[in-house]
């Protein structure tokens, strides 16, 4: 093949640069950003319908078990293995080989997951005892019916991952970040109008997540029809590409998904806790994920393809410049976002969920769960942004051996937290539970960062101390503006619903002018986190 022919076949296109990231990191926040207000929707949906009791309990449990799975085979292990893999055949190779690799990546993951999530099904009153020890019969047998559904959310979503892994590398990130509304859609709509026909009205959740993994994946077709990369799958785990990414994601199915191992083992100790523990870890991780999927994921997907391809094609500088500019942008936000969500947990809560069967009491015991996950934000952002600058070299085995430190810590922080509030009969005992996930994070973050400045990948740019203590001045600001302004959380409990959103706004509008102005005075410029070539 002449160099013209091979240049005509191969489906390059110019690697993300300069304003490229941010414009990027724009696009996926702002889908991402429908996708989260979609999903606060959802769970206030659930909130208002449901309640946050023993019922809804064993749907979170049914739903975070594929949710977990996902994690490893989806945005996990197996996106952190292809991309990687992917670019290095873009780079490369022509089409006909490219379209070969999805192929065979289809053929196997896809056959492998339908086994699984079938045997999942099957053996779901077993799955169910393993992660929920705690549940009496009642909650056990929901919990079991409800997987038979859920299980398979796990093969849909995992194919939506690599239709979106495939999106990503050629730099169209909009329609990969929209998926999740759908699922949204789907269990708001199936909570009003299925679930009043249903003899146990909850179970309308668990039809609601097998009916939108099945939308997600149809949502893809299209768009990898546009690329020319809709696969025809193939089974034959000897391919090349095939074993480079099962090398890459054996270890990475620890290695990066420490956060997800973490809700997990909460699941099981919350499962022995006070009904409602449960829920009430749920929905306060879920408000932690807002800001950490707006802006902290929404980074780490354009960086690693971005990283990726600058390992390709061999340019080390581009590579620490670009892992540089994630991180500063993660600190910009994640640090005030921390700080406000402890400060306005209970406001926030109250204005959110605080109606129907989610009642005061059941805020405030979220609440301090809240605040606990609010510790950790920032580091759950630096993890999602320093795991990439390992796996874009094709590098499992360092985050492999970091996961193991971290798990341990993690499970050594529940107990040493958790034991003595449960032994004492007090009710607020998972919120040790939170803060050793965020404790855990922050051993994580320091190690990921240890190891890439060791082998000398990561070389932080100048003027890291000034941007950080710019930054602490603006958090403090904004953090006397709140104290002195917001009424106390007993207040919120008795405010409307207009007061509470009204006042809600009032109080965060200000405070995020006052951040940005004093940043801005301090010589801040958004120029610092365009990116660079």
């Amino acid at each position: 093949m002449s160099p013209q022919d091979k240049q005509n076949s191969a489906p390059t296109q110019q690697p993300l640069k300069g304003v490229g990231l941010l414009r990027a990191t724009g696009t996926v926040g702002g889908m991402t950003t429908l996708s989260r207000i979609s999903g606060l929707a959802r769970d206030i949906a659930i909130a208002v319908i449901f309640g946050a009791d023993a019922k809804t309990d064993a749907f979170f449990v049914a739903f975070k078990i594929p949710n977990f799975f996902r994690r490893l085979f989806a945005e996990g292990s197996f996106s952190q293995a292809f991309v990687p893999v992917f670019a290095q055949y873009k780079e490369k190779k022509d089409r006909a080989a490219l379209k070969d690799l999805v192929a065979h990546v289809a053929g196997m993951l896809g056959g492998f997951l339908l086994l699984l999530t079938t045997l999942m099904a099957a053996a779901a009153p077993l799955v169910i005892y393993l992660l929920g020890p705690g549940f009496e019969a009642e909650r056990h047998d929901l919990a079991s019916a409800m997987l038979r559904y859920t299980a398979f959310y796990l093969l849909f979503i995992s194919l939506v991952a690599l239709a979106g892994s495939i999106q990503n590398s050629f730099q169209k990130f909009a329609a990969p970040a929209f998926t999740p509304v759908l699922l949204n859609l789907s269990l708001i709509g199936c909570a009003f109008w299925i679930g009043p026909q249903l003899e146990v009205p909850i179970m309308a959740l668990a039809i609601a997540v097998f009916v939108a993994g099945a939308i997600q994946l149809m949502f893809q077709i299209p768009f990898l029809v546009q690329l020319g990369m809709l696969p025809r799958p193939r089974l034959q785990w000897k391919h090349e590409g095939v074993q480079k990414i099962i090398k890459l994601m054996l270890p990475a199915m620890l290695g990066s998904s420490v956060v997800q191992i973490s809700l997990v083992l909460d699941t099981i100790l919350a499962s022995f806790l006070v009904a409602g523990s449960v829920s009430w870890l749920y929905m306060s991780d879920r408000l932690v994920e807002l800001p950490l999927g707006i802006f902290s994921i929404a980074i780490a997907t354009v960086l690693l393809p971005s990283l990726s391809s600058k390992h390709a094609s061999e340019n080390p500088q581009g590579f620490s410049r670009n892992l540089d500019w994630g991180m500063r942008l993660n600190t910009l936000i994640t640090i005030p976002a921390a700080v406000g969500l402890v400060l306005l947990a209970g406001p926030i809560l109250a204005t959110l969920f605080q109606y129907g069967e989610f009642t005061g009491d059941k805020a405030s015991m979220t609440r301090l769960s809240l605040i606990a996950y609010a510790v950790g934000l920032p580091a759950f952002g630096y993890v999602k942004i320093l795991t990439p600058g390992f796996f874009a070299r094709h590098d499992a085995r360092t985050p492999l051996r970091i996961t193991i430190y971290t798990v341990s810590a993690k499970l050594l922080l529940s107990v040493a937290l958790v034991a003595p509030l449960y032994f004492q009969q007090i009710r607020w005992a998972h919120v040790g539970l939170a803060l050793a996930t965020s404790l855990s994070a922050w051993i994580q973050t320091l190690l990921l960062y240890r190891g890439l400045r060791r082998e000398k990948a990561y070389q932080p740019q100048n003027g890291w101390l000034k941007l950080f203590l710019q930054i602490l001045a603006a958090t403090a600001a904004m953090s006397v503006m709140l104290c002195f302004t917001s009424p106390t959380f007993d207040a919120w409990l008795y405010y409307s619903l207009w007061q509470r959103g009204l006042t809600l706004t009032a109080l965060i509008v200000p405070a995020t002018a006052i951040f940005f102005c004093i940043m801005w005075f301090g010589g801040m410029r958004w120029h610092v986190f365009r990116g660079h070539h």
